[in-house]
């Protein structure tokens, strides 16, 4: 089953030239470390950047330049650093191509559930609501079961939602999947991971058709 790292480098994949891009905080934020060859794409942090680069190396470090997960980052040649208000502007006007987020639950209709669970103190919602609820093109990173080893990927969501039929795609340890009419269809399957362990590792309805092949990085 793929890593942290793996999973980023296999959604890095999805990057287009010329795209803006989002990334939540966890795993998401990885991907800035493994843009493909022969593209340019500008990330983007909700607490006002844009221009983020990856992470910086041991002593390299700058406490003033943070993501939204407060971790310290890089910028990239020509960077520009704003208020969040602005960063919001740019997410509700829908001037960001693509949103990366992680996720404690994703239904198979596209709900996801990120941002709370119950009895739990939480800071605040963030800023998922407003990605969510403006972005046209979500894809989750996360890991397809719990520590307990329960499924992830749900025939509806138990947690609070964050979003109602927003995610189109899903990056987990284990595979590649779309949301489509009807369930979680497998695209492709990670190193080694059986078709028949990613049924058993999900609880919706998942749609198999054909020959499903490995993730290759």
């Amino acid at each position: 089953m793929l890593d942290r790292n793996s999973i980023a480098k296999r959604i890095a994949q999805e990057l287009q030239d010329g795209w803006y891009v989002n990334l939540g905080i966890g795993i998401p934020t990885l991907i800035a470390n493994y843009i493909p060859e022969g593209i340019s794409v500008e990330f983007q942090s909700e607490n006002g950047i844009l221009g983020m680069g990856p992470f910086p190396f041991d002593g390299e470090e700058d406490a003033d330049l943070i993501n939204a997960g407060k971790q310290t980052i890089t910028a990239m040649s020509g960077a520009s650093i704003f208020d969040s208000a602005t960063s919001f502007a740019m997410i509700r006007g829908q001037h960001i191509q693509l949103t990366v987020l992680g996720a404690m639950e994703v239904a198979q209709n596209g709900d996801i559930a990120n941002w709370k669970i119950p009895g739990k103190l939480v800071k605040g919602m963030g800023g998922a609501m407003d990605l969510v609820a403006s972005a046209d093109n979500i894809i989750v990173a996360m890991m397809h079961t719990n520590r307990k080893g329960k499924s992830k990927l749900l025939k509806r969501c138990s947690l609070p939602l964050t979003g109602v039929g927003c995610v189109k795609k899903i990056v987990t340890n284990m595979a590649v999947l779309d949301i489509v009419e009807g369930g979680f269809k497998l695209i492709e399957r990670a190193p080694g991971v059986s078709i028949e362990e990613i049924i058993a590792a999900t609880e919706g309805h998942l749609i198999v058709e054909g020959d499903i092949p490995e993730m290759t990085f």
